[in-house]
């Protein structure tokens, strides 16, 4: 308390004798003031912050913009993105393409767009992809235009234009997936190519397996390895176009889950192992569906009376077919047809699921329909001319 008391009589007394006293001048009290009145004011910025740049210059949905803003150093002026943004607009970047890359890849606005951006872009443009291909793969996989030109961009799409055949066709694969200039082209992507070939692949199956499954020549080598390893285990003999899906389906899963889907179609389906072989010597996709879809797949044939687990063996690919959007409307008309008696069986599994909406409609719903129609005409036309009204009524 004594040591406050001192402070304050020592401040009252400063101000007291030097603020207050008419010895000081009018200039040096307003500059005493000036300076402590500079140095509490804030000056308003009128540098607009990422999100509202992004909002009300480029009018981006809030969301894609909150997005961004998160990314981006709020220290960088956001001007600076605007050279990024107009160079995409005025070489056909929609605003669905623009927001997919804030949202992605917010980096990319901050890209040096002379020493970075524009050199990548030109490699496409020089190699005949059209604007609306370069746009798509771009903004699906932005990553692309981070990537060292010389050492990956450059190599891979010469690789990709040899490999098959055109620019059309390299376009239609990197619009599917653009990791394939992403990936190690030398130590992996090449090697593994050459695995597949020397295991009895042609270079037309390959780039097959590219179009179906871009990755499956993206893993390193030991994993594509240990998936081929996992395939002769099995002791299957596929045809040329059956072996291409066998080694995407092995791919897209790790040995430990290859097994525990092997034991779910022993015990949800009943699978026996010649089941098993004969399945993924015809259809190895088959075993890509999950185990949920394998118990509402069998719960919806038994629930019919008409199909049974080995229905399922028979036809498996009826695993790979909606169940909402055909299998179960299709199984509701074959009931309604056989409560009115309009048909005595039902049709096959097979048959069921491999007709088109359009062939089954006409076959089983319109035709059916219009034989009952004929037989309720019939009998009127029966009953009106044959009974009472032609023997003249009552």
């Amino acid at each position: 308390m004594a040591l406050h008391a001192l402070l304050r009589r020592n401040l009252t007394s400063f101000f007291s004798e030097n603020l207050l006293s008419p010895t000081v001048s009018n200039g040096s009290l307003s500059l005493h003031i000036a300076y402590f009145s500079t140095a509490m004011e804030t000056k308003p910025s009128t540098t607009p912050s990422v999100y509202e740049f992004l909002t009300n210059k480029h009018q981006f949905p809030p969301q894609v913009a909150s997005r961004a803003a998160s990314i981006l150093s709020p220290s960088i002026n956001p001007e600076k993105y605007d050279s990024v943004l107009s160079f995409f607009k005025q070489i056909g970047f929609t605003k669905s393409h623009l927001e997919r890359i804030l949202i992605n890849r917010p980096h990319l606005l901050a890209a040096d767009l002379e020493k970075i951006i524009k050199p990548k872009i030109k490699v496409f443009q020089d190699n005949g992809f059209p604007s609306d291909d370069i746009t798509a793969i771009i903004s699906k996989e932005p990553m692309i235009l981070h990537v060292s030109l010389e050492n990956k961009l450059v190599p891979a799409l010469s690789w990709l234009k040899d490999l098959f055949g055109s620019i059309d066709k390299v376009a239609r694969a990197l619009r599917k997936s653009g990791w394939l200039l992403l990936g190690d082209l030398e130590n992996i992507t090449l090697p593994n190519v050459q695995t597949l070939m020397n295991r009895g692949m042609s270079r037309d199956q390959v780039v097959k397996l590219i179009n179906y499954m871009p990755r499956a020549i993206l893993y390193n080598r030991e994993t594509l390895s240990r998936c081929l390893e996992n395939m002769d285990k099995m002791d299957v003999v596929w045809t040329p176009k059956m072996y291409i899906y066998a080694v995407a389906t092995f791919c897209s899963m790790t040995g430990e889950a290859w097994e525990r889907k092997l034991q779910a179609f022993r015990e949800i389906l009943e699978f026996s192992q010649d089941d098993i072989v004969r399945v993924l010597r015809k259809s190895p996709t088959v075993f890509c569906v999950s185990q949920d879809k394998m118990r509402i797949v069998k719960k919806l044939l038994l629930g019919t009376g008409k199909y049974d687990a080995s229905s399922i063996a028979e036809f498996p690919r009826v695993l790979l077919f909606s169940i909402e959007k055909r299998c179960k409307p299709r199984f509701e008309v074959l009931g309604m047809l056989e409560s009115r008696g309009l048909i005595e069986e039902w049709p096959s599994l097979c048959l069921i699921c491999s007709l088109t909406d359009e062939q089954f409609f006409e076959d089983y719903s319109v035709a059916k329909e219009r034989a009952n129609l004929c037989k309720l005409v019939n009998g009127i036309e029966a009953f009106c001319f044959g009974g009472v009204f032609a023997s003249g009524g009552e």
